[in-house]
């Protein structure tokens, strides 16, 4: 880890302390995992209770937030907002206030909606975004364990305007906590998770009042296909309308082409007594996922000329980033 003279870490150095803000699943993983990492980290919670239980874990946290907020500006730490959607403006004008010079990323599954706040409350030029793809249906401090986010995909923004130093410092969060990069850009990104994240939990919502309805038999055949179709059905219910209203757009989108393939083999097996269009297509679809292939981004220099646009277009392509050689990620 590169220093000032005055033992600090230096205002570029990609692996500073971590200041996680919100000790949920997301945050509280990320607070173990970066702390199995081997950083000084410490994370702050609204409750006195998930402040007490991560304390009692052996893990630096608190309630005070603008005390946590003023430690990352003199440690020049990374500071991670993980905290519910609604909650991000709120987080970042304290982050304005308190920490005018620390780095600045999040863990939110939307990234439009969290960039335009970013900007909004004068971060641009020392805010990334960032997202894991990670989670189980449960949720809390007591719910986090470090190896969430192994081998898991960790999305980091990667917009026109991002500073490399900045995005140095969130890629290397992500393999600090055993993850893959993929770059790409907000909107980009929100339009895939519509599809690939929100539109199955919905799905899921659906698939459980409809076996629901179907009364005791129903569930009690119900088996793996059922299980494992419904499973983020499990989640609760606030994180789950946080995150598909805060990407409505996208997800509307998503649902209406969900809707016309519904729709449309409903019609054929009224018709037709056929399911076969759907159940082709996609197993063809599944199949497709099944054998993708990632190749690996190499020789994209953050600050090079046209590395925003070169490793989005590598992440359009499957591309992701593997943790480097420690000389070479600088």
């Amino acid at each position: 880890m590169s220093s000032t003279a005055s033992g600090l870490p230096s205002p570029h150095d990609p692996r500073p302390p971590v200041c996680v803000l919100g000790l949920g699943l997301i945050g509280g993983s990320l607070l173990r995992a970066v702390g199995a990492a081997g950083r000084t980290a410490w994370g702050h919670a609204r409750s006195a209770a998930t402040a007490d239980a991560a304390v009692a874990d052996g893990y630096d946290a608190g309630t005070d937030l603008a005390d946590a907020l003023r430690r990352a500006d003199r440690e020049r730490a990374i500071v991670v907002v993980a905290v519910p959607a609604p909650a991000v403006d709120e987080a970042f004008a304290a982050i304005a206030e308190h920490a005018p010079n620390a780095t600045v990323t999040d863990v939110v599954s939307v990234k439009t909606a969290v960039l335009a706040a970013a900007r909004e409350h004068g971060l641009t030029g020392r805010y990334v975004g960032g997202h894991p793809m990670a989670g189980t249906s449960e949720s809390g401090w007591g719910a986090g364990f470090p190896e969430l986010f192994r081998d898991a995909v960790w999305v980091v923004g990667t917009e026109d305007d991002s500073d490399p130093d900045v995005w140095t410092q969130v890629a290397a969060l992500a393999f600090d906590c055993g993850s893959v990069v993929v770059p790409a850009a907000a909107v980009e990104h929100d339009n895939a998770v519509a599809r690939i994240s929100h539109l199955p939990h919905l799905l899921a919502e659906a698939l459980a009042v409809t076996a629901d309805a179907g009364g005791p038999l129903a569930l009690g055949l119900a088996a793996g296909s059922f299980r494992d179709g419904t499973r983020v059905a499990a989640t609760a219910p606030g994180l789950v309308n946080a995150m598909c209203e805060g990407n409505r757009d996208a997800l509307l989108v998503a649902l209406d082409d969900a809707l016309t393939l519904l729709r449309d083999a409903r019609n054929t097996l009224a018709q037709e007594s056929s399911t076969a269009p759907l159940v082709s297509a996609g197993h063809t679809a599944r199949t497709r996922y099944d054998e993708r292939t990632h190749t690996v981004v190499e020789g994209i220099v953050p600050g090079s000329d046209g590395w925003t646009e070169r490793m989005r277009d590598a992440g359009r392509r499957g591309g992701r980033l593997h943790r480097p050689d420690e000389d070479s990620f600088m």
